[in-house]
């Protein structure tokens, strides 16, 4: 096996013209197809995240075409379609080397999509062991690379105005460094399949703003690039059993905050250090003006680098946050994208984080003042 720091070499050999030279012509391309991206949602726990049940009699029932319907007349213009790694690998493989009865079902949802007028943002969206394997094993670099080729193969047939490759769902590489030579493998690998398609790019670790910014553009120029945003966590996240345990107290936190709406709150969390944590939220003045900064240095970077930008993750955790005050910060950060250019996709239609409530088979109901706060109709 070659040594890991000469395969970084050789991986960014692909990444460094970028930084020699005046982004590409075809970045106009890229800048034109963006505008497909305007108003998204994040078609979540359907193709990914479903625990690895990705049965048809699952997939069949969770999000069908009544649904796909509904994304298009509440007036989302696309939809993030997140895909697993593990069940396109699965055997039995067809000749292009996917799982051919699982990849029907995508193609199913995909053109349903087409045919409703919404892109398709194609999210290669595995599992955190998978991603982590990325880290250290350039073996796992290869693999992803090839299983690229093959879905971006598949795809490349569809409309390339309205089809899109994005890279990797919060690639958790915490070298910067490695993640730039690896995305730069990832994106040749789909445009030596897809040579008319836009890509979608992103940074390392979790997709933040800050991640964005340790990052130069690719020397391709039909990218798009992507952050999430769900700052201030503490706020985004309130209740959740994932991520920092101390969350899972937190419940009916005000946004925005003051002293007197915190005071009670800040009496959920039984540790002193988490506590304080928590107390910090409101010491830091998370308010509109707030985010609109935050997505400004998103901009900038941008601007700097003359390439289109696009936020495909933002939300707020429904189960136990105020629904006051989880459309206030939804509304703050849809109308500061808007304010810088910036397309947006929520997280997500039917989750934790949902715009509708759903059951398996049953119509949507639609929160209505979720689609106020996105500034659509109901």
């Amino acid at each position: 096996m070659r040594p890991l720091h000469s395969y970084l070499a050789a991986l960014l050999l692909i990444a460094l013209p970028a930084l020699a030279q005046d982004r590409p012509a075809d970045v106009q391309t890229a800048f034109a197809r963006v505008q497909h991206l305007k108003r998204g949602i994040n078609a979540s726990e359907w193709f990914a995240q479903s625990a690895g049940d990705y049965s048809a009699a699952r997939t069949n029932r969770y999000t069908d075409a009544q649904d796909i319907a509904l994304i298009a007349r509440l007036g989302f213009d696309n939809v993030r379609l997140s895909i697993d790694a593990a069940p396109l690998e699965q055997n039995p493989r067809g000749q292009d080397g996917l799982n051919a009865e699982f990849v029907a079902r995508l193609d199913r949802a995909v053109d349903a999509m087409l045919a409703n007028g919404l892109a398709v943002q194609i999210d290669l969206h595995p599992e955190e062991s998978y991603k982590l394997q990325l880290r250290s094993s350039n073996d796992a670099v290869d693999r992803l690379a090839m299983l690229w080729r093959r879905l971006a193969a598949h795809y490349a047939t569809r409309d390339p105005e309205r089809v899109f490759f994005e890279i990797l769902n919060e690639p958790e590489v915490n070298d910067a460094y490695r993640w730039a030579g690896i995305q730069a493998r990832l994106a040749a690998a789909i445009r030596s399949v897809a040579p008319k398609h836009t890509i979608i790019a992103t940074g390392p670790n979790y997709s933040d703003i800050v991640d964005l910014l340790t990052q130069y553009p690719l020397s391709d120029g039909n990218v798009i690039y992507t952050f999430h945003f769900y700052d201030p966590h503490t706020f985004t996240h309130q209740g959740a059993g994932w991520g920092l345990p101390w969350w899972s107290y937190t419940h009916g936190i005000p946004y925005p905050a003051t002293e007197d709406s915190m005071r009670e709150i800040l009496e959920q969390v039984p540790d002193a250090a988490n506590r304080f944590e928590l107390e910090n939220y409101w010491l830091d003045q998370w308010n509109a003006h707030r985010i609109r900064l935050s997505i400004d240095q998103a901009a900038a970077w941008g601007q700097q680098h003359h390439v289109p930008l696009l936020c495909n993750e933002f939300g707020v955790y429904r189960e136990y946050s105020d629904a006051g005050s989880r459309m206030n910060w939804i509304r703050d950060v849809r109308t500061a994208l808007e304010a810088d250019g910036i397309g947006w996709t929520m997280w997500d239609y039917r989750g934790g984080f949902g715009v509708v409530w759903k059951e398996d088979g049953q119509p949507a109901k639609v929160d209505a003042a979720v689609v106020d706060a996105l500034g659509l109709k109901n």
